[in-house]
């Protein structure tokens, strides 16, 4: 039986298609290619298509006897989903229904979704845990808060499944062939590498006024390879018989953006120019995971730490300093 991976051909769907791979699965990657690369997933099994067209979704069920599904297939970037938000709610949601209403048509039952921390918008404590409310603060995060709810609701016909809340994920894979191109995300890691590597002149370092130990944001890392180990445990626990579900992923551990520079310029001998900007609107001050429940369910937790995901993602950018096959 096979794993289908929607968004497989993306910066987290790749790493988890590779780990499945060399674990001994097999893997079918659905992805439009339109924000993935194939040159991510070499030697895997590759369908160009959109997850809402149902004959496309439906054919690879049938030819490559899929049983279960890990679904990255989505737009992520917040501050074009909210200038976009028919964009994001007919890709991210109702191509995910549709997504899912075929896959029941095809007795497909075991579905782990890339979910967000960013449905917790800022919360009132940290670490956060499972039981915060969620208060999506913007259109992307609404699409991943309403898919949870949908996913729940899909208990009722048979669906279960697993949403995976995680935080900052960042890190390239140890072999240095894989990682994400900063040509196409906003995330720290990679707009520090930038910085590193001449792409841009300087990192803004957005407030240093927080009520936190230097006064700069803090948030939760997570080695995307770690990430990838996550959906693993959590296919693993629904072939098991395990429930629906939404847990945390992260270390359990704040990083500040100082804190991140000063470990940058460790791991790598260079300097990193940086300036204090002003603040964004909407950035909270400290957000970082609680993992108990992860830890406990599936037996997860982060194993790298952020001297590994800056050294590896120095790696990767030093030798892709643009992208895949550019």
């Amino acid at each position: 039986m096979t794993v289908l991976i929607t968004g497989g051909a993306g910066y987290i769907g790749s790493h988890t298609a590779r780990l499945l791979t060399e674990m001994g699965r097999k893997v079918v990657v659905l992805d439009t290619l339109e924000r993935g690369y194939r040159d991510a997933i070499p030697g895997i099994d590759l369908v160009v298509g959109d997850i809402a067209d149902s004959r496309t979704v439906g054919k690879v069920c049938r030819k490559h006897h899929v049983d279960s599904v890990i679904h990255f297939a989505a737009y992520k970037a917040v501050g074009e989903s909210m200038i976009e938000p028919l964009r994001y709610y007919k890709n991210n949601v109702a191509g995910s229904i549709a997504l899912v209403e075929t896959l029941l048509e095809h007795d497909v039952s075991r579905f782990v979704f890339s979910s967000s921390a960013a449905v917790y918008g800022t919360p009132d404590i940290a670490p956060v845990n499972e039981d915060a409310p969620l208060r999506p603060q913007s259109v992307y995060a609404q699409t991943k808060a309403d898919i949870e709810r949908f996913l729940a609701s899909c208990d009722a016909v048979g669906l279960r499944s697993v949403s995976l809340r995680y935080f900052n994920a960042a890190g390239a894979h140890d072999s240095g062939d894989m990682g994400e191109d900063w040509t196409a995300t906003a995330n720290l890691v990679p707009v520090v590498m930038k910085v590193l590597f001449g792409a841009s002149t300087s990192l803004d370092v957005f407030g240093d006024d927080y009520p936190t130990p230097d006064g700069s944001c803090v948030r939760d890392y997570v080695h995307v390879s770690d990430l990838a180990d996550a959906h693993v445990k959590a296919l693993d626990y629904l072939a098991t018989g395990g429930t629906s579900m939404a847990c945390n992923v992260g270390t359990g551990q704040g990083t500040s953006v100082k804190q991140l520079i000063t470990m940058t310029e460790s791991v790598t001998g260079r300097s990193l120019p940086h300036k204090i900007a002003p603040r964004r609107a909407g950035d909270p001050a400290t957000v970082f995971a609680d993992p108990t429940l992860i830890r406990a369910i599936l037996g997860w937790r982060a194993t790298r730490d952020l001297r590994e995901i800056i050294t590896s993602a120095y790696r990767w950018h030093d030798r892709h300093p643009d992208g895949y096959a550019r």
